[in-house]
């Protein structure tokens, strides 16, 4: 293998990677910390997209500035959504659950195509994101590098704030016993609440940052489902770092398949997940119940 291949495999899985991570990190922290098995998860990414391909032409505004109220605005829907409906489903069956969410993925489809119609819709990217990195052996598209930073720069502010903050505590007393953390005065609901937004903030980044690599299309939502699952899976529901190195694991083998056979590309992704999930069924880093 040249190395110019190895690097290119590298770059684009890792690139690959964190978008993943960004879009299922949220997911898996809502399903370990809140219990909510929430398929509607991808359609946070897919409007994250829509809106910034969009604000900038209806508003006038810098596209950067397109991407940061793009993100605010879907952590506004989701607040709305949790509040509205998913919290009167936080003590139901996971049936009812799966049910309600992939119904609300299926209206955020169908409202996607009513709005922005039914092709698939490019995000412009500012200057600065465009152009190459010359490394002497290869040139390589700016872009990657930018979306490997902001994947980094993602896990180690949540990890600080999972880890080292007191709203961390409040997280952890919650995930690990909701009922003893809620009697000695923490308030769970505002937790969970935050949890959902934060999440769906993180998702609506991933789809702007990934949107050259995960077309912003109204389908977006049901097409990528199973493969945000497959990540959440491998890493273990509700971990920070399982979801990282899932996604760096699951992004570098697809991304490799797709460069020597790209025939084989899905087969080897969810081959990757089955042979994890038969060593370690509760994931790479999850806990047993």
């Amino acid at each position: 293998m040249s190395l110019a291949l190895l690097s290119s495999i590298l770059i684009d899985g890792i690139a690959y990677a964190m978008i993943l991570f960004m879009i299922t990190v949220g997911l898996s922290m809502t399903m370990g910390l809140m219990r909510v098995v929430n398929l509607a998860h991808g359609a946070f990414a897919m409007l994250g997209g829509f809106f910034a391909a969009t604000i900038p032409q209806r508003l006038g505004v810098p596209i950067w500035l397109g991407f940061v109220l793009a993100i605010v605005l879907v952590g506004l829907v989701a607040l709305l959504f949790e509040r509205i409906l998913l919290r009167r489903f936080y003590r139901r069956d996971d049936l009812d659950q799966m049910l309600v969410t992939i119904g609300l993925m299926f209206v955020a489809t169908a409202a996607v195509n009513l709005l922005f119609g039914s092709t698939v819709t490019s995000v412009a990217l500012p200057d600065l994101f465009n152009g190459t990195v010359d490394l002497g052996f290869r040139s390589i598209p700016r872009h990657r590098l930018i979306v490997v930073a902001c994947g980094l720069v993602v896990v180690c502010v949540l990890w600080l704030a999972v880890d080292k903050s007191s709203f961390g505590i409040r997280v952890r007393a919650a995930v690990d016993n909701a009922p003893i953390a809620r009697a000695i005065g923490i308030d769970t609901t505002k937790i969970y609440a935050a949890t959902f937004v934060m999440g769906a903030a993180l998702a609506a980044l991933g789809g702007i940052a990934g949107a050259e690599l995960l077309p912003m299309e109204p389908t977006y939502a049901s097409k990528y489902l199973v493969i945000l699952l497959a990540v959440v899976a491998v890493g273990g529901n509700g971990n920070l770092f399982g979801s990282f190195f899932a996604a760096l694991l699951l992004g570098i083998v697809e991304t490799s398949m797709k460069y020597m056979v790209p025939q084989l590309a899905s087969a080897a992704f969810f081959l990757t997940m089955i042979i994890v999930l038969l060593v370690r069924p509760q994931g790479l880093f999850g806990r047993h119940a």
